[in-house]
Parts: C-alpha cells; structure tokens; sequence
C-alpha cells in the first residue's frame, strides 16, 4: 500500500494597518523563495506577490483590520489566505477606466487557479489558490531541506 500521508509547509504572520502590504510581499516573497519559485516559477510568484498586495489591502481599507496572511503549500496548490475582522464580504464591481481602485477581486480571479471566501464569527478569510507551472514540488529531495528549515525558522 502507498503512502498516503500529506506533506505540507506553512507560514501565517499577522500584518497591522500601518505599514502592512510592503511588509507582506517581503514576507510572502521570502516563503516563495524558500520554496524554490522565485528560480522556478517566477510568474507564480508575480501573481502571488499581486494577491498578497491585494488582499492585505482589502483588509486594511475595507476592513480597517489587521490582515493576517497564511501562506500553505499542500503538493499541489499554494494556498494564499488573508483573514480580517469583517463579516462584510467582498463584491466584485465594476472600477471606470478612469477609477483608481476597484479591480483587486478581479486580478484575483484572473491570476488565481481558484479562490473562495468563507465567513466566519470572527470575520471572513479569501483564500486563492495557485498551482505553480511544471507540477514543481518543494518536498523534491533537491529542495526539502532548505524549505523544512525555512519553515521552522520563521
């Protein structure tokens, strides 16, 4: 019989208002590179920094919450989830040529595999799902043990 078991790396940091969508594309692009796609799968990882961007900005401007960021690869899709306080969720509209917001649900749609919101007491988490080109895997033996180090050190 095979193994069955699911092997998966993970990170979650908190983001406040102030400050806090550099600070997650830093963090995120750091993950990715600890996971071989900033080399691998570079327009993943454009994608992913541009989810992040988003989401945490959705949190901060239409939440007014801290944005907490978990990033989770499973083998077969990276999982970018955002949490924030509001029950409220997202709509997408339509933003005017001339509109200078109103498009990240959008970009979301467009660059993500898929994504979902879910509601919760606590708020609400979107959560989007990349599959990177080339079934690239992170837990090939080549890549393993810079990513498992990674995830324990931060």
């Amino acid at each position: 019989m095979g193994d069955m078991s699911l092997r998966a790396v993970g990170w979650a940091q908190s983001f406040p208002v102030s400050g806090g969508v550099r600070q997650g594309r830093v963090w995120a692009r750091e993950h990715l590179d600890a996971l071989g796609w900033t080399q691998q799968a570079p327009e993943t990882v454009d994608a992913v920094l541009l989810t992040v961007s988003e989401l945490i900005t959705n949190a901060h401007v239409h939440a007014h919450s801290t944005a907490q960021l978990v990033l989770a690869w499973d083998s077969q899709c990276l999982h970018v989830s955002v949490h924030d306080s509001s029950t409220e969720l997202p709509a997408p509209r339509e933003a005017g040529d001339a509109a200078t917001s109103g498009r990240g649900l959008a970009l979301i749609d467009h660059f993500a595999d898929s994504w979902e919101t879910r509601h919760q007491r606590s708020g609400k988490t979107i959560t989007a799902c990349f599959t990177p080109p080339g079934g690239l895997d992170p837990h090939r033996s080549d890549q393993s043990d810079q990513s498992e180090r990674n995830a324990v050190e931060h």
